[in-house]
C-alpha cells in the first residue's frame, strides 16, 4: 500500500538515518587503529584493556548527562556537537605517543560517542512516534552501514600504505559533511525529561539483551583485528577485515530484520539469531584458518543483527511507562556494554587467553537471550 509521507517528515527520517550513519563511522574508524596503538605504545593485553577502560568510563559517564542535555539544548545541537567532537578525536587516537595521552583522548572520545548514541536514539524514538510504521531496526541498520564505512575505509587506506592519521582524515571529513547536510532537518527539541531512569523489572531483562549484544559488537570493534592477527596470524594491515565482515553481515541482517519478524515472529528471529551469533564467534576463535575465521565473523554478525532492535521494540511496547524513556534507558544500558565491556576482555585475556575471553562474550549473549526472551512473549502488540 502506498504512503504519502510529508516532505518534512521524510527529510527528518533521512536526517535521523544520517545521524546514525555518522555515529557508526565515528565508532568504527577506531577499530583498525587498535593494533597500531598497541604496537606504537608496546602495550600488553592488560595494559590495552586498561586504556580501553578510559573509553568506557567516558561513555558511561556521559550517557545520563546526554538525556539531561538533550532536553535543555535539544537533540540537534547535541547530536551535531558530539558528532564533531568524536570525529576530531580520531587524529589524536592515531597520533597519541604515550599511554597517558591515548587514555585522555579515549576518555573524551568515549564521552562523545556515548552521549551521541543516547541522543540519536532519543531522536529516533520521537521520529518513529511521528510515523505510522516501525523504523528503529532501519535506523540501526544505518549505524551498521556507518561501521562498515568507518572500519572498511580506514582498513583499506592502511592496507594501501597510508599512515594512521592520514587514513582517518577522509572519514573525519565525510562525517562532518553528513552532519552539516542533515542538521537543519533534525529536531530542535529533546523531548521530556520525565522519568529518566536506568532499566528495572522487564526493562532490565531487555537491557541485559541489549548490553550483551552491544558488548559483542564492542568486542568485535576493539578486539577482532587483534584476534585475527594473533590467532590466525593475519598481518596487521589486513586484520581490520574481521570487523568489516562482521559489520557487513550485521547491516544486511538489520535491513532484512523487519521482514523476518513480520514473517516468522520476533521469538524465532531472536533465538535463531542467538544460536548463529554464538556458533559463528566460536568458529572465528577456534579455527586455524583465516578464511574460516572470516566466515565465523560473518555468521556472528548476521546472528546478532536483530537482537538489540527487538529489545528496543519490546521496550517501547512495555505498559505503564513512556516508550521514549524506556527505549532511551535500554539504549543507555546497551551502549554501556558496547563501550565499557570490551575493556574487561583485556583483563580476561591476560588472565587466560583472548580466545577464552571472547568465548565468555558469546556465552554471556546466549545467557542474556535465554533469560530475557520471555519479555518479547509478554510484550503487548
Amino acid at each position: 500500500m502506498s504512503r504519502n509521507v510529508p516532505a518534512t517528515q521524510r527529510a527528518r527520517e533521512w536526517s535521523t538515518r544520517a545521524s546514525f550513519l555518522v555515529a557508526g563511522i565515528n565508532l568504527a574508524a577506531w577499530a583498525p587503529l587498535v593494533p597500531y596503538a598497541r604496537d606504537r605504545l608496546h602495550a600488553s593485553e592488560a595494559e590495552l584493556g586498561l586504556l580501553l577502560l578510559a573509553l568506557g568510563v567516558g561513555s558511561v559517564a556521559a550517557m545520563p548527562l546526554a538525556g539531561w542535555a538533550a532536553v535543555r539544548i535539544g537533540c540537534r545541537r547535541l547530536i551535531v556537537g558530539l558528532g564533531v567532537l568524536a570525529a576530531l578525536c580520531l587524529p589524536g587516537l592515531a597520533l597519541a605517543s604515550s599511554q597517558a595521552s591515548l587514555a585522555a583522548c579515549l576518555l573524551v572520545y568515549g564521552a562523545a560517542l556515548g552521549g551521541m548514541d543516547v541522543a540519536i536514539n532519543l531522536h529516533a524514538v520521537m521520529v518513529e512516534r511521528e510515523s505510522d510504521r516501525p523504523q528503529m531496526s532501519g535506523f540501526h541498520g544505518c549505524f551498521s552501514v556507518g561501521c562498515i564505512v568507518g572500519a572498511g575505509s580506514v582498513a583499506a587506506m592502511l592496507w594501501l600504505g597510508l599512515s594512521p592519521w592520514q587514513a582517518v582524515l577522509p572519514i573525519l571529513l565525510l562525517g562532518m559533511a553528513c552532519l552539516w547536510r542533515s542538521a537543519p532537518q533534525l529536531l530542535a527539541t529533546g523531548g521530556s525529561a520525565e522519568g529518566w531512569h536506568w532499566p528495572h523489572g522487564r526493562l532490565l531483562l531487555l537491557g541485559g539483551m541489549a548490553f550483551a549484544t552491544f558488548l559483542m559488537e564492542g568486542a568485535m570493534l576493539d578486539w577482532s583485528a587483534i584476534a585475527l592477527n594473533t590467532l590466525q596470524f593475519v598481518d596487521t594491515a589486513r586484520a581490520g577485515s574481521a570487523y568489516a565482515v562482521f559489520a557487513l553481515t550485521m547491516t544486511a541482517g538489520r535491513f532484512a530484520g523487519d521482514r523476518w519478524v513480520a514473517r516468522h515472529g520476533g521469538m524465532p528471529v531472536l533465538l535463531v539469531g542467538a544460536v548463529l551469533a554464538v556458533a559463528g564467534l566460536a568458529l572465528a576463535l577456534w579455527t586455524a584458518s583465516p578464511g574460516l575465521a572470516l566466515v565465523g565473523y560473518a555468521v556472528a554478525g548476521l546472528g546478532a543483527s536483530n537482537i538489540a532492535p527487538l529489545a528496543f521494540s519490546a521496550a517501547g511496547r512495555q505498559p505503564g511507562g513512556s516508550p521514549q524513556v524506556a527505549v532511551a534507558a535500554v539504549s543507555a544500558m546497551g551502549y554501556s556494554g558496547s563501550l565499557a565491556g570490551p575493556a574487561l576482555i583485556g583483563f580476561l585475556a591476560h588472565a587466560s587467553s583472548l580466545s577464552v575471553a571472547l568465548s565468555c562474550v558469546a556465552a554471556g549473549l546466549a545467557l542474556a537471550v535465554v533469560i530475557g526472551s520471555g519479555t518479547l512473549r509478554t510484550s503487548p502488540r
